[in-house]
């Protein structure tokens, strides 16, 4: 300000969207670098901390994109399989999951607390209060029973990750689809197929962000400003105006490519290996534009749903701001304190809340019809008879954990056994022993589900220390209703097997890369099925060793 002069300047048109942007980075550095509970995890350096937080919420938005459930478990794996091979912190799986806990929770999610960042607006000189939040939840089951919670990114979430590596929204998609019309005219398909892959998941974050609005409509259409929704609707239409046409077009031209090398390839000769791998990329394009295409019939509807809700709610909320309130106190109850003697006049105001039915008019047509029962058929179409035995559905629910039950301690039980007889075995070794022993091979592998899992917990445990599981068993408070938990299932078989005292560590690892095949083994639907797992080493470590 100069005098009493205002000095104005276009270029700081628009800055609490820019704010918005810098407060997405801003935040989330400043929730990360002012955390002390890195040092636990031997992430010691901010380049440390920030890189493995992205690489979380890479991981995340990936999952989000899949239609994928993402868990805390799903990222401990992914952090472990980081540590393991990139990071190489002193880690255990626990221990990464800790830390997945921590990334999420205390640093994407502020431990629950709200976090804002102050954007200034110069055309009306104060300060916006910008809300900012990274993921979100959601409660899922898996295996149709198993309760678990699943983390998705939110839409500031894909903005600061895309913002990382693209550009502005407005014109994403379209710079994403002139390179993908350059990559596919210069017939370089591998990086066509990248492209097409990108155009397909920017469709997918819009329809995302279409049902996220209408998410918020539904919730308060009021919180849901019309900057907000014209931005929205101009995205739509950036993205699906001529967008049809135009991947048909690519799709046609695809189509034509790929007959042209499939018809050399059947007819004429051999592909070169340049060759197959253009057919192979040309068939990923394809598939893609396909889906392409049908993302964009989806944003087309959205869009309109989007624009019948908005006006339905906008017009429903002013249908309710014409109704005229009175509060009871003021206009009722201090009125008659004044004058006791309203009490008489009391029913002409009450009155309208107690309205009867309008009395029904006599219709000789409906008099001479014939008349049925409608009251008794009524009275029978709304009553139900509820036969429930709860004891009976308890004892068969309890029937089918204690079979379930019993084949998880099958395979484990079978597993220990042997590991016992000769301090070792392999996955390879049993392959071999049950493959002409049909009881064996029924106790080791009763379903490929029952299997799989015991493997995937026994890897997951690495080291099972049988000294500190007792002591975990005995300060636990689990009823044990649990079909299978590893720890606890390992004492139990143990116990029984009268070793758990001679035991001090049961080592799990895998072994090189060949794949172990198991043939005609059944699924949970009783199908025959082939298996094929990493080979696998259980060693169990004596107390006098």
């Amino acid at each position: 300000m100069k005098g009493d002069k205002v000095v104005y300047y276009d270029f700081l048109k628009d800055f609490p969207r820019r704010m918005k942007n810098v407060g997405l980075y801003a935040t989330l550095i400043q929730n990360i670098v002012l955390k002390t509970s890195w040092n636990k995890y031997y992430m010691t350096k901010a380049d440390e901390q920030i890189n493995v937080v992205f690489s979380v919420l890479l991981f995340i938005m990936e999952k989000s994109l899949r239609d994928d459930f993402c868990t805390l478990d799903d990222i401990a794996v992914f952090l472990d399989d980081l540590n393991s091979s990139y990071f190489m912190k002193p880690l255990s799986f626990d221990e990464c999951r800790e830390m997945g806990d921590f990334i999420v929770n205390a640093i994407l999610s502020n431990d629950g607390k709200i976090m804002n960042f102050d954007g200034y607006d110069f055309d009306q000189k104060a300060y916006h209060i910008i809300n900012i939040r990274y993921v979100m939840n959601k409660v899922v089951y898996i295996d149709g029973d198993v309760r678990r919670t699943s983390y998705l990114l939110t839409e500031d979430g894909y903005n600061l990750l895309l913002s990382t590596l693209e550009v502005e929204n407005n014109l994403r998609f379209t710079i994403q689809e002139m390179i993908f019309k350059l990559h596919l005219e210069k017939q370089s398909y591998d990086k066509a197929a990248q492209d097409i892959k990108e155009l397909f998941n920017q469709m997918r974050i819009q329809l995302r962000k279409i049902d996220a609005a209408m998410i918020n409509i539904r919730r308060n259409a009021l919180s849901f400003s019309v900057t907000q929704y014209e931005e929205i609707l101009n995205e739509n239409m950036d993205m699906v105006l001529d967008t049809k046409s135009k991947f048909e077009n690519y799709r046609d031209l695809v189509e034509e490519r790929r007959a042209e090398l499939e018809e050399i390839h059947f007819n004429i000769q051999k592909l070169s290996k340049e060759d197959e791998e253009k057919l192979a990329n040309l068939k990923i394009i394809s598939a893609y534009l396909s889906q392409t295409i049908d993302e964009h019939q989806k944003i087309l509807s959205g869009h309109f749903d989007l624009k019948d809700l908005y006006t339905k709610e906008l017009e429903n909320l002013s249908v309710v701001s014409m109704v005229k309130r009175f509060s009871l106190r003021t206009e009722v109850y201090d009125k008659i304190l004044e004058a006791p003697e309203s009490l008489d006049r009391l029913p002409y105001f009450l009155s309208p809340l107690f309205n009867q039915d309008v009395e029904k008019i006599y219709n000789p047509l409906t008099a001479s019809a014939l008349q049925r029962p409608v009251r008794k058929k009524k009275e029978e179409d709304s009553t139900e008879d509820i036969d429930f035995d709860e004891q009976a559905w308890e004892a068969e629910q309890e029937r089918k954990r204690s079979e379930a039950r019993k084949r998880y301690e099958s395979c484990l039980g079978f597993l220990l056994e042997r590991a016992l007889e000769t301090g070792e075995i392999t996955l390879e070794e049993l392959q071999k022993e049950i493959a002409e022993d049909t009881d064996k091979r029924d106790r080791l592998i009763p379903t490929i589900g029952v299997f799989k899992e015991v493997m995937v917990e026994l890897i997951k445990g690495r080291v099972l220390d049988i000294a500190a599981l007792q002591e975990e068993r005995r300060q636990s408070f689990e009823d044990g209703s649990a079909v299978f938990e590893v720890n606890r299932m390992v004492l139990d078989l143990l116990e029984q097997m009268d070793t758990e005292k001679s035991i001090a560590h049961i080592l799990v690892a895998k072994e090189g890369d060949e794949k172990i095949i198991f043939s005609d083994i059944p699924d949970e639907q009783g199908r025959m099925k082939e298996l094929r797992c990493s080979n696998v080493r259980i060693a169990l470590v004596m107390k006098d060793e």
